[in-house]
């Protein structure tokens, strides 16, 4: 029989997951699947660290309401991030142009916010990714011929649903790092 790893071990290993997690949450900021990253590297520390008789390691108990709360950030981004302007009957072109202009917009908000310290570049990528929306929706439908004011309140609806998407997504996401950080170090 193998010996469970030293005590030392857990809290390294806890410590590295904690690192990582925290930028994977960041990466959601910049519209890319970060919560899905913070399940992964669960994953990895429960197959490397299982759950002992003691409670150190990671319970598959534990991934699973990992794998709940990213599906519960997901799916609070696609109905605030979609709802609003496919409500107002914005056309999948503006949709898909508005996801890309968001991740543009994340990121080039990201280098505008560098010089305010920690803060800055993410609540400028939160801002960019929302800008980015806005016009991606009114280009695509300035593409499908609308009137200014249509195109205008689609465009609005999808600015405000990215904020609050990606907003209940780091929620999500700090709920994660927060779960995952308890159960990792839980003794």
């Amino acid at each position: 029989m193998i010996d469970a790893p030293p005590f030392w071990a857990y809290f390294l290993a806890g410590s590295l997951l904690l690192l990582g997690n925290v930028v994977c949450w960041i990466a959601t900021c910049f519209s890319l699947p970060g919560n899905w990253g913070i399940v992964s590297l669960a994953v990895f520390y429960a197959v490397l660290l299982p759950e002992q008789e003691n409670g150190l390691g990671m319970s598959w108990w534990a991934v699973g309401g990992l794998v709940a709360l990213a599906g519960l950030g997901e799916l609070l981004e696609l109905i605030a991030g979609a709802a609003g302007a496919a409500k107002l009957g914005a056309s999948r072109r503006s949709i898909v142009l508005s996801i890309f202009g968001a991740m543009l917009g994340s990121v080039a908000g990201a280098f505008i916010g560098v010089p305010v310290p920690i803060v800055g570049p993410l609540l400028a990528a939160l801002g960019g990714g929302a800008l980015g929306a806005f016009v991606g929706a009114y280009l695509g439908e300035t593409w499908n011929g609308r009137a200014d004011r249509e195109k205008l309140s689609i465009s609005m609806a999808a600015l405000v649903g990215r904020l609050l998407g990606t907003v209940g997504k780091l929620v999500a996401g700090i709920a994660m790092v927060a779960y995952a950080t308890v159960e990792s170090f839980w003794v």
